[in-house]
């Protein structure tokens, strides 16, 4: 389910991620291409989310205070309103464990910290079905 009824309109990108410096990183790589809304931890995303229009990916970074990235994916799994939203997780834990908690949360793709620009823009590209 997506907000963007024509492929041609620009996708809402919600990012998610309590550093500020990667916050601003990933927002300015993003924003030439997607409408950009942004969260610091998964209580804001879960506010931004409260709100319409729906983003049509998430991004969200997976170690945050408050509310991780895991715990968000899974309350944004149990809302059907927010359900269908694909996310991209994104975090420095590399080890199997947690990209399988990040997957079995929902996560459609899983980039790991330090990331390559390329990588991340072809991982939302995919999800978004681009």
């Amino acid at each position: 389910m997506s907000n963007v009824s024509n492929k041609s309109a620009r996708a809402r990108v919600l990012v998610v991620e309590d550093d500020p410096d990667v916050l601003h990183m990933i927002a300015t790589m993003l924003k030439p291409s997607y409408d950009v809304v942004l969260a610091t931890d998964g209580l804001g995303a879960l506010d931004v989310l409260k709100r319409n229009p729906l983003p049509d990916l998430v991004v969200t970074d997976v170690m945050m205070p408050r509310m991780d990235g895991v715990t968000l994916a899974a309350r944004m799994r149990a809302d059907t309103r927010l359900a269908a939203i694909p996310l991209v997780m994104l975090t420095a834990k590399t080890d199997s464990g947690s990209v399988i908690a990040g997957i079995n949360a929902g996560a459609r793709h899983y980039v790991t910290k330090p990331f390559k620009p390329d990588e991340l823009l072809g991982k939302i590209r995919k999800a978004l079905g681009r």
